[in-house]
């Protein structure tokens, strides 16, 4: 088989792609992972895989695994992402990543080139969390699953172990789908971008710079519930209140001082939550976001110095209690640059990029290099029925995605090994 050379030599037809990104939501366009309908979805999935000469197989943490052989005897590049969804997800979410991988094997058996390396397009299980948290098969395949997680349940009393049986794995054998490192040459996942920056801007491409660490905090106020028509305002000890300044402090401290990247209370219960009472106590979670550990974490000190002066004005107290934390994860060097070369190769404009949100490259950052590219949603809106991304959009992330194997696969032997050891 020859190998191509020349940048753009592969051609993907958007109408071709979009067909396969359809085909799978013609199955369900919810597809909780482990679910029924997820079932359906990884059937036709590997179906896909086969249809294009992919050996398929399942490993023991249910993520399936669609190899072609290379020339040589070296490390793989894996691609791929996920396809189980959130309730009332879109079409694009995950599945992109999926299809284009398919979509870039199928030019190369048609064109008869054969890579250097072995490639393997992956669909992670379970990347969403809806049920026993997220990232749930990248976690697998790094071995960061334990026995208690394999043994929680959700609410109908399924166990994951039982969850992963359901999809053709072997939860009893799961470090036997642990990656070594050195198993892979690199990982690339192409994604929707899920926020608007690119679309804002109108560029198509996203170099990902890499995946924002999260610090979430819960927060106690304790004031004094009390009846409302009978405690005066300056007898209150009210903790919604409080809980509002502090609301408008976090908010403040991305949007007006940029202390960090994004910072967002999305939890808030007040109690005893009735009308005619006094809130005696809120509790909340703070999350902050950022590239920069120490920005995160300087930001929420910052936030528990405002939340003092709250505390003393408002006669509350304040009591904080910091989750585990997750760790920004950079994309590697030598990925990133093969992915804005690729764009520069494509006459491509592009824009690098963070990702506020997780993906299965972070695990995969662990074992190998990883790289992401994003391609513009609509309006920013992910997560939702009304997600949406171009055809000719997917399309030219999808060739940025084989240029971009096509340049790891090319690298000289000095390089490839600084991108294999690095």
């Amino acid at each position: 088989m020859p190998r191509s050379t020349s940048p753009g030599a592969f051609r993907i037809h958007a109408s071709s792609l979009q067909r396969r990104i359809d085909r799978l939501a013609e199955v369900a366009t919810t597809r909780l992972a482990y679910s029924e309908e997820d079932i359906r979805g990884r059937q036709l999935a590997m179906e896909m895989m086969r249809e294009v000469g992919l050996e398929v197989s399942i490993d023991a943490a249910g993520n399936i695994l669609g190899r072609r052989a290379g020339s040589r005897n070296l490390p793989a590049i894996m691609f791929g992402s996920h396809i189980d969804t959130v309730r009332e997800a879109g079409r694009f979410d995950g599945v992109l990543g999926v299809m284009a991988a398919i979509e870039c094997i199928a030019l190369l058996e048609a064109a008869d080139t054969l890579t250097l390396h072995p490639l393997e397009v992956v669909i992670f299980a379970n990347e969403e969390g809806q049920n026993f948290g997220a990232l749930c098969g990248s976690r697998a395949a790094v071995g960061d699953i334990s026995s208690e997680d394999l043994e929680r349940s959700d609410a109908s009393g399924r166990t994951l172990s039982d969850a992963i049986r359901s999809v053709g794995g072997k939860p009893e054998e799961l470090r036997s789908s642990v990656y070594a490192e050195g198993r892979f040459r690199a990982f690339v996942e192409l994604h929707i971008e899920q926020g608007g920056e690119l679309d804002r801007l109108g560029i198509p491409i996203g170099s990902v710079e890499g995946i924002s660490g999260i610090q979430h905090t819960d927060v106690l106020i304790m004031g004094v519930a009390n009846h409302s028509g009978t405690t005066t305002m300056e007898a209150r000890h009210d903790a919604l209140a409080a809980a509002a300044e502090l609301v408008l402090v976090v908010r403040k401290m991305a949007s007006e001082l940029h202390s960090c990247r994004v910072a967002t209370v999305g939890r808030l219960v007040a109690s005893p939550n009735s009308v005619n009472i006094v809130p005696g106590s809120v509790e909340l979670t703070v999350e902050i976001r950022d590239m920069q550990a120490t920005r995160i974490a300087r930001t929420m000190e910052e936030i528990k110095v405002k939340a003092e002066d709250i505390a003393e004005r408002y006669g509350v107290s304040f009591e904080f209690l910091d989750r585990k934390f997750m760790e920004p994860v950079p994309a590697h060097p030598a990925v990133l640059d093969a992915i804005e070369q690729a764009c520069l190769a494509l006459q491509l404009p592009f824009q690098r990029i963070p990702s506020g949100a997780g993906h299965d490259a972070q695990m995969m950052a662990r074992i190998t290099p990883m790289g992401m590219i994003f391609v513009p949603s609509v309006g920013g809106i992910s997560h939702s029925a009304k997600e949406f991304t171009e055809a000719e959009d997917c399309a030219r992330g999808a060739e940025v995605l084989l240029e971009t194997i096509l340049r790891l696969d090319g690298l000289t032997d000095e390089t490839a090994a600084g991108v294999a050891h690095s």
